[in-house]
Order: C-alpha cells, then sequence, then structure tokens
C-alpha cells in the first residue's frame, strides 16, 4: 500500500455547477465550499497530513469583476467564521501565492497563518493567486540573488512549497484534462486523477475512491 501525506486538488466546475443546478454561477461558489468542509473532514479521517487546494490562480483575474467580488467575500467571510473552529481542530493553513488583495483580506489571512502556524492534524494550503509559472521565476530571482548553484535542492528551497512534501495524488474535478499551471514542478511523480463530476457534485465517496486506487497504484519513479 503506497504511504498518503498530501493530495492537492483542483477544484474545477463551480461556476458550470451554479448555473446547471442555480442558475448562477455565485451559488456554485457557494455549494463548491460545502464541498471543500466534507472533504477536510474526510481528509483528518484518512490521516492526511498535508492538502493542498487551488482556490484562485493568478488568471483567474480574467473572470467578471462581479464575480471576483463574490469571491473575496465568500474568502472573507470563511476567513471570519471558520478560522477559530479549524484552529480548535489542529488544523494548520498556509497561502501559496502571492497576498495581493484588499488590506483586510491581506489581514485576516496573515492572522489566520499566524494563529495556526503550531497546529499539526491537517496543514492547508490555500492556493491564492497562485501560478506555477511566477512561483518558478521567483524561485530562480531569488537563486540569483543569493548567487546559489542552480540544482533541485535550491529549486525547492526557494519554492513557496518548501519543506512540504511533493504531492502524492492531485484531482481536478470539473472534467477537464489539464494543470492549469498548478505545482508544475511539484507534480512530477504525482498521480493524477481527472474527475468527471463538477466540484459541488463531489463528495466523500468519490475521495475515498480515489484513495484506494491510488494506493493500489505500483510507483516506479523511473525504476522497474
Amino acid at each position: 500500500m503506497n504511504p498518503l501525506k498530501h493530495v492537492a486538488i483542483i477544484m474545477d466546475g463551480n461556476g458550470r455547477w451554479g448555473i446547471k443546478f442555480k442558475k448562477s454561477r455565485n451559488e456554485g461558489h457557494k455549494a463548491g465550499l460545502k464541498t471543500i468542509e466534507k472533504i477536510i473532514k474526510e481528509s483528518i479521517k484518512k490521516n492526511i497530513k498535508y492538502l493542498t487546494l487551488y482556490t484562485f490562480s493568478t488568471e483567474n483575474w480574467k473572470r467578471p469583476k462581479k464575480e471576483i467580488n463574490f469571491l473575496f467575500n465568500l474568502l472573507e467571510n470563511f476567513l471570519q467564521d471558520k478560522i477559530e473552529i479549524l484552529h480548535k481542530q489542529n488544523i494548520k493553513l498556509k497561502i501559496i501565492g502571492t497576498k495581493n488583495f484588499s488590506s483586510k483580506i491581506n489581514d485576516l489571512l496573515i492572522s489566520a497563518e499566524k494563529k495556526t502556524k503550531n497546529n499539526k492534524k491537517l496543514q492547508i494550503n490555500l492556493a491564492l493567486n497562485y501560478g506555477s509559472k511566477s512561483e518558478l521565476i521567483s524561485a530562480f530571482k531569488l537563486i540569483n540573488k543569493n548567487k546559489d548553484q542552480i540544482n533541485e535542492e535550491n529549486i525547492n528551497k526557494y519554492l513557496q512549497t518548501n519543506n512540504i512534501p511533493d504531492p502524492d495524488i492531485l484531482i481536478r474535478t470539473g472534467n477537464t484534462t489539464r494543470l492549469s499551471n498548478f505545482l508544475l514542478w511539484q507534480l512530477a511523480y504525482t498521480e493524477i486523477f481527472f474527475e468527471k463530476k463538477l466540484w459541488p457534485a463531489f463528495n466523500e465517496k468519490d475521495f475515498n475512491k480515489i484513495l484506494y486506487k491510488y494506493k493500489k497504484i505500483k510507483r516506479n519513479f523511473g525504476s522497474i
């Protein structure tokens, strides 16, 4: 059975689900939050130590302003209403990406990270304003600035995921089969599962089915 420490998820399909079932993309984003809560609970049950959620990409700024504002209102409410609950559950929150939001949201993100920094049960990495290409460029700039050698160890050192193990599993919901600029370096040997269901329809049974499939895979990492 393969050890499982880290699951990464591209939570695709909120808007499409909202249009199909509620006539509103924003309702899909609200429903997607409920799925996040389910998967957090299931990750704790399965003793998964790291859960990375692709929440808002650097490309998502191209969306309509009204939708972006709604998303950040959801994020703000989540940070205000749920952080104490996560903290009591011994969950650590880490942000990967650039904190380039309103001063209120930036302050809430910094406060949430600080409050939960010593928690050990589960680390949730929220990828916010995150793009893997930008992350890699930033890492190379830091290597150059510090006059370090360009090698795998130093690239890992300057990535925002430093000290986080690479994902064992990547799940992408929404019936789309691409990586969308997410953890391109870190996913080199990750097992990837593309799920047809839209994110709000994804549930604990679907999650556990993928975990079971993963544990049965023979992982060679380039050997035989």
